[in-house]
């Protein structure tokens, strides 16, 4: 026991003070160790169990649920369809956010506004942004068919065509989610010394090597972030997909998570779904790593 840890149990007032604290601390402590220690550790627990909801019953069945997971299609399926969602969403939303954040970044009539208007999708609840989508790609009446139409076009099957039905899906997550990391991206650009564009522009380095030699480089550290926060976004990706088209056509868009909440709560596997849900854990905790790690290489 060091001297401070030894005058605090030793003084009568700090006592008090350390009882204080604790009692105070207690609250939060019981809500996190009820709502995110004990359901980790008891999904970690359930994840070699077999047993439905409706029942008290659990069969021990060891690493049986991750040999069924293996062995099932379907989870494949998902798995690749969760990739090809975050590919589509990661590397597009990012560079949809980085040239919003640049062209924010300049000196326009009303910034403040197009901010607002920009970040106005990430506050709207996901459930309310997919229903208005829901309908914009509707075949028929659908907006943007609607549109289409006037131009002489064919309407296209959005949500019903396993062609088009993940397309849609990514557009409708970059649009909602590229005001979030717009604002990230530009504050990034803000915290970049004007000096060093002024000296680039002295050896007349042109827009484009400003860009690469400067801007890029020194927004990294943030762009890293939202690379990593989106890729996390996008396993964990279910709203959308649940009120648009249900994983449908023909699976086409039954990403992950939602793969877990059929198991889960429509089939009441509860412990394959939580077999499930450590896997979605470990690939995001690889996938973040291999992110930092190519970010110490570029730096």
């Amino acid at each position: 026991m060091n001297t401070n840890t030894a005058l605090l149990f030793r003084s009568p007032l700090k006592r008090e003070d350390f009882r204080t604290g604790l009692l105070c601390l207690l609250p939060s402590a019981v809500i996190v160790f009820i709502f995110i220690i004990f359901p980790i550790f008891f999904s970690l627990f359930l994840s070699v169990h077999e047993w439905s909801i409706l029942t008290s019953e659990m069969d021990f069945i060891g690493l049986g649920n991750f040999d069924r997971m293996i062995h099932s299609k379907e989870f494949w399926n998902t798995l690749k369809n969760t990739f090809v969602y975050t590919m589509g969403v990661v590397p597009v939303g990012a560079a949809a956010s980085l040239g919003l954040a640049l062209l924010l970044n300049r000196k326009v009539l009303a910034s403040g506004f197009f901010r607002t208007a920009y970040f106005l999708p990430v506050i709207t609840s996901t459930i309310a942004v997919a229903i208005v989508w829901f309908w914009i790609f509707d075949t028929n009446n659908g907006l943007l068919n609607i549109i289409i139409r006037k131009f002489g076009g064919t309407g296209i099957p959005w949500l019903s065509s396993s062609k088009y039905a993940m397309l849609s899906i990514i557009i409708v997550t970059i649009w909602k989610n590229a005001g979030y990391h717009m604002i990230i991206l530009l504050a990034g650009l803000k915290a970049i010394p004007d000096e060093y564009y002024e000296a680039a522009q002295i050896d007349g380095a042109s827009a484009v090597q400003k860009f690469f030699s400067i801007t890029l480089p020194m927004i990294s550290p943030a762009l890293v972030f939202v690379l990593i926060t989106n890729t996390i976004f996008s396993f964990q990706a279910f709203g959308q997909i649940y009120t648009m088209t249900g994983g449908g056509p023909s699976q086409s868009t039954s990403v992950i998570v939602y793969y877990l909440y059929q198991r889960a709560f429509e089939f009441q596997e509860m412990g394959y779904a939580s077999a499930v849900a450590w896997v979605i854990f470990v690939i995001l905790l690889l996938l973040t790593l291999l992110q930092l790690r190519l970010q110490r290489k570029d730096l």
